[in-house]
């Protein structure tokens, strides 16, 4: 490709990924080895300083996320006679000068491009969970590649067109599987790669890291395993506490963050803690949150959802769909809200994300049945095909569907919001963590004691804090069972008052609707709740966009059935608001992604 075009190109993906003010933008150019590549990252963040070069200036590393090496890492490069500033991802690049396994030897979530003049080489690469996600194209003229599929939409528009498996799985799951996008010919780097280039042009595509390497191991006995986990937890957490940034706790009332509670060592008053709240009532993990901050001695915040968000929920919304490449649908649309508001206190968001999924192999995503009728039987054969790829991938190790199937694929769009605008960290991806816990006996991920042991090994007073769901405190056996005998039955309560109303209720409530019940439900556990939103104050905006004659026109849809979902939903007696997630962010994704 001739450099002109090359980078027109490069220039109009780079813009693509500019989102905010507080970005910091550029580019490198090797136009003998055909390396046109930019980059856009948070100012001040871990790899602000791109592009990275070793002494001689012949490797040089565009590096996008964060690496948590071993203590002494820099240290060692240093004695070897490498040079390169304190702090930031600088070492890194002689990392790679000096370990034939990179980027093995890297552990956190990130993504990167070394160009090697020496070698005549460039290796493309990403973390072994695939979580800092790298989409790529090829072409027959070139390989295109970018953290988000709208910058190769941007100069490839012959991919404007819909996957038919792709909106399958979304469909069946809420995210699109095995390495699939919703585009066609579009595509995502596998989790651990390394793909190597020469001249210009793709040579391998290596993997560095297979799961196989961690299934092997032999489990440990319980308490061989308990105290393993402890000292890789206790070596290694602080390391995510380090870097020049600000630092903010992301607590809500549950087990993971009071892990991280137990073990941070913040002087007081200096680890901003926050959590998010609703708009009916002080749900029950604000007022636990605030307890655990106060005994640790922190500030704690509350983010709450409520009226200002919906008053801009039409720009949520579309701006969700935007910067997530349509991987969520629109019921994480508040995670963009409270990321900016989390910003403002801090810009590195520290959470438990991912402890339930690890520790006890927690599955947060799972197919559903499509509502009869409301997809036509094109679409509906890619949805049993979902269903299909599901399932198989459930006959792996359980650890395994966890950390590399449910985290890259169902999680990652909550990630790309997140990424937008904070650094967000979690110590249970952490390769040593993961990796020793692949060694669980089988009744390690059973039960919450071992989160209770080890958060009661890094601060007693926190595990005598009951919990949201009622785990833990310091009340007697049959006052627990009561507590959370009753903290089951509120939460339970709530669903079914909330998105999980069954029909027949919905109903009945719709009858009784002057004695407003579900006000005494709503609120108590959960923040968002798009079933009363989409019936009332979104009603005018589900309206303008599920039945404008262009969604209705959507050839995988029945336009009576879509109707009909919007019409009972509004007016209160049905409750379809799954469904209406689902249509609406399909039916962004067009507008944005598929109509230009």
């Amino acid at each position: 490709m001739p450099r002109a075009r090359a980078e027109a190109e490069l220039q109009r993906m780079v813009a693509a990924l500019h989102h905010e003010p507080f970005y910091q933008m550029g580019t490198w150019v090797d136009e003998s080895m055909g390396i046109y590549v930019g980059w856009a990252v948070l100012k001040e963040s871990f790899c602000a300083a791109l592009p990275l070069r070793n002494e001689t200036g012949d490797a040089v590393l565009v590096f996008s996320g964060e690496d948590f090496p071993e203590p002494g890492q820099a240290s060692r490069l240093r004695k070897l006679g490498h040079q390169f500033e304190a702090g930031g991802p600088s070492y890194v690049i002689h990392s790679y000068e000096d370990d034939p396994e990179f980027p093995a030897g890297l552990n956190g979530r990130f993504q990167g491009l070394v160009a090697d003049r020496g070698r005549g080489t460039a290796k493309l690469f990403n973390d072994r969970f695939g979580m800092h996600r790298l989409y790529y194209h090829e072409a027959k003229d070139a390989f295109y590649f970018s953290a988000e599929a709208k910058a190769i939409l941007a100069v490839r528009p012959e991919l404007r067109r819909a996957s038919a498996q792709g909106l399958g799985d979304f469909v069946a799951c809420g995210c699109v599987l095995e390495n699939r996008t919703l585009f066609d010919g579009l595509h995502v780097l596998p989790s651990g790669s390394a793909w190597v280039f020469r001249n210009g042009a793709l040579a391998s595509k290596n993997l560095y890291f297979r799961q196989q390497e961690w299934e092997q191991q032999e489990p440990l006995e319980p308490e061989q395993y308990y105290q393993e986990l402890k000292a890789v937890f206790s070596r290694n957490f602080p390391r995510y506490l380090n870097g020049h940034e600000p630092i903010g706790m992301s607590l809500t009332g549950g087990l993971d963050t009071r892990v991280v509670m137990a073990w941070q060592r913040f002087p007081d008053n200096a680890l901003p803690c926050y959590t998010y709240g609703g708009s009916f009532r002080e749900c029950r993990d604000v007022r636990v949150a605030r307890t655990v901050a106060g005994a640790c001695r922190q500030p704690h915040h509350v983010l709450p959802v409520g009226q200002e968000f919906l008053s801009r929920f039409a720009h949520y919304a579309e701006r969700s769909i935007y910067l997530s490449d349509a991987c969520v649908d629109l019921s994480r649309s508040p995670d963009l809200y409270v990321s900016e508001r989390a910003r403002e206190i801090a810009p590195v968001r520290l959470t438990g994300l991912y402890g339930d999924e690890v520790l006890r192999h927690l599955r947060a995503f799972k197919p559903a049945e499509p509502s009869p009728g409301l997809f036509r039987p094109e679409l509906l054969a890619h949805v049993r095909q979902a269903q299909t790829t599901y399932a198989t991938m459930l006959q792996e190790h359980p650890l395994s569907f966890s950390a590399f199937r449910q985290a890259p694929w169902h999680h990652y769009g909550i990630r790309a919001l997140e990424q937008t605008q904070i650094t967000a960290r979690t110590p249970f991806l952490d390769n040593d963590f993961v990796r020793t816990v692949f060694q669980a006996p089988r009744s390690a991920y059973l039960s919450n004691d071992l989160r209770l042991r080890l958060i009661s090994d890094g601060n007693q007073a926190l595990r005598q804090i009951t919990t949201d769901r009622g785990f833990g405190g310091k009340t007697g056996r049959f006052s627990r069972l009561v507590t959370r005998a009753y903290l089951e039955f509120s939460f339970k309560a709530e669903y079914a008052y909330d998105y999980g109303m069954p029909q027949w209720l919905a109903g009945v409530n719709y009858f009784l609707s002057p004695l407003h019940l579900e006000r005494l439900f709503l609120g108590r556990h959960k923040l968002f709740h798009f079933r009363v939103w989409y019936r009332d104050t979104l009603a005018p905006y589900v309206r303008e966009i599920l039945l404008d004659p262009k969604a209705l026109a959507r050839p995988y849809v029945e336009r009576k059935a879509v109707e009909q979902i919007v019409y009972g939903h509004t007016k209160g007696n049905r409750n379809y608001t799954n469904e209406i997630h689902k249509l609406l962010t399909l039916e962004l994704a067009h507008r944005l992604f598929l109509d230009s």
